[in-house]
């Protein structure tokens, strides 16, 4: 029985990681969006709190095999805005 539990306990903790992977992936793709847009406006962007979140996700990644995230530049954000 001890077994059962060990797997159960396991398969639990990789479905948090799995839905942290995803949270932070959509912080991330609503952040990146924001920055497109503050871009066409012409007004400053923030590519620190994008690639902060980017961080975790990798970290998050490289400790529970999930695909990493590139590191958002500011010729990425220029060339989604166009």
């Amino acid at each position: 029985m001890s077994v059962h539990h060990a797997i159960s306990a396991h398969s639990a903790s990789q479905a948090e990681y799995i839905v942290l992977y995803r949270k932070l992936d959509v912080m991330r793709e609503v952040r990146i969006e924001r920055a497109i847009e503050q871009h066409r406006a012409g007004e400053a962007v923030d590519l620190a709190s994008i690639n902060e979140v980017t961080q975790q996700i990798n970290q998050l990644a490289q400790r529970h095999h999930l695909p990493p995230r590139k590191f958002v530049t500011a010729d990425m954000i220029e060339s989604a805005s166009k």
